[in-house]
């Protein structure tokens, strides 16, 4: 096989491999949240920011 298709198949397989990781732990996270939803930062990111606590303050 020439390098140059192997370097181009490695790549590609690393990527689905990645791919695939991440895809299985966003399903174990979403189980054990028991909410296949999004997290709660991309629902409320974007809004007003929430109140320091206390002894925050700068």
């Amino acid at each position: 096989m020439d390098n140059n298709i192997l370097i181009i198949v490695l790549a590609l397989a690393t990527l689905i491999i990645v791919a695939g990781v991440a895809m299985w732990q966003r399903a174990r996270v979403a189980q054990a949240k028991g909410d296949p939803g999004r997290s709660a930062f991309t629902e409320n990111h974007g809004g007003t920011p929430r109140q320091n606590r206390p002894g925050t303050e700068h």
